[in-house]
């Protein structure tokens, strides 16, 4: 199979050439073209026919969001990921840029500069969400790329290395355990959600459908930075009655209330009267992860045991599966997204392989089968 081909787009000339050097540090990828703004992405794009673009978020002339409408318009299968700072800016634009059909997006180092862990941390992520994205496209159709048209400079010619699979391909399942059915006669008494790759745009959907008169908390860890959790939390907030915030620790979570897990801390519940005090905290991260979805999963299963619904949303990796084992060991029940409606089956891939779910539903029928299990529910007072 050949390489990948990338697009890199940025600016800032040093980015270009860092940006470069880490991808081209895997032998399954190359970067077939830069550009310096998002006017140059779109007519490079047109020309290359890249199977991923890497795009700046703030760039002269034409910034990343408007390149993204035209690449979009050009090929609506197209596979970009959005290269983002760790600002309030920069991460209002990258939410607004996945709403608008980016695959995935990664936060940019504090600076050039950063330090070998950094940097390092950048490039692997960098690398896994190029080839989830790449994957994501072929899955939905796309041929990979084919030559430049002509008239396009030629792509590098270092001899092609064999194919290794993506995060996401390597996620999908030949023969998943058949999962049980959700029961509808179990009195729930918590929610905790999963989600990382196309987990903002699934948690909407969730989120703008839950019935106003929900009487369970919700707990969510989407894997995500800081800043950009914040940003995301006040997004779901204005899609829906109940009340959304991201966790500063010590709240006292009551019904009709969604907490978000902060970037970088983990959450998790400890018991309270009135049902489950939230902790946030600064430890290891679990499956390279910190928010993890397992944290917060095993305190769900130990504070609300069977009356604890878990849901696993599409995302890269197996983060969730070992805390959907704890809450069903303890009489719990388990949802993952299916595949066909998840951007990266990797999680709830995970939790199918392991046996853990008792459904696999498509995304548009989760928040109608939460309404369902709490018709008769009393609406929440308030906001």
């Amino acid at each position: 199979m050949p390489r990948l081909r990338v697009l890199v787009v940025d600016d800032s000339p040093l980015v270009r050439k860092l940006v470069t050097r880490m991808l081209e540090s895997d032998p399954d990828m190359i970067v077939a073209a830069t550009a310096c703004n998002g006017r140059e992405a779109v007519a490079k794009y047109d020309v290359q026919r890249p199977d991923v673009v890497v795009l700046d978020v703030e760039m002269p002339v034409m910034n990343g969001l408007e390149a993204l409408r035209e690449i979009r318009a050009m090929d609506d299968r197209a596979a970009v990921i959005m290269f983002s700072t760790l600002t309030e800016r920069g991460a209002t634009a990258t939410l607004q840029a996945l709403s608008g059909g980016a695959t995935d997006y990664v936060a940019k180092p504090a600076h050039v500069g950063a330090g070998a862990q950094d940097a390092g941390d950048v490039q692997a992520e960098l690398i896994a969400k190029v080839k989830a994205a790449a994957d994501v496209s072929r899955r939905s159709g796309r041929a990979p790329s084919a030559a430049p048209r002509p008239g396009a400079p030629p792509p590098a010619t270092a001899p092609t290395p064999p194919a290794v699979a993506g995060p996401a391909s390597a996620a999908a399942s030949s023969d998943p355990p058949r999962p049980r059915f959700p029961r509808r006669n179990r009195a729930f008494r918590a929610i905790g959600i999963a989600a990382s790759t196309g987990g903002p745009n699934a948690l909407e959907e969730v989120v703008r459908n839950l019935p106003p008169s929900l009487p369970v908390p919700v707990f969510i860890v989407q894997h995500m930075p800081p800043v950009f959790t914040g940003m995301l939390a006040r997004q779901l907030d204005e899609v829906t009655p109940l009340r959304v915030r991201e966790a500063a620790g010590d709240e006292v979570a009551v019904s009709g209330e969604i907490w978000l897990a902060p970037g970088a801390l983990h959450m998790d519940v400890v018991p309270h009267a009135a049902g489950g005090r939230i902790r946030v905290f600064d430890g290891p991260r679990e499956h390279s992860c910190r928010p993890a979805a397992d944290v917060l999963f095993r305190s769900l299963a130990s504070v609300f045991g069977p009356s604890t619904l878990a849901i696993v949303l599409t995302g890269m990796g197996k983060d969730g599966a070992a805390g959907a084992r704890a809450i069903r060991a303890r009489g719990g029940e388990v949802w993952a997204q299916d595949e066909a409606t998840s951007v990266v089956w990797g999680m709830p891939g995970e939790t199918v392989r392991d046996g853990q779910a008792d459904a696999v539903l498509p995304l548009p029928v989760i928040a109608p089968r939460i309404a369902d299990l709490f018709a008769h529910a009393v609406p929440v007072a308030g906001r």
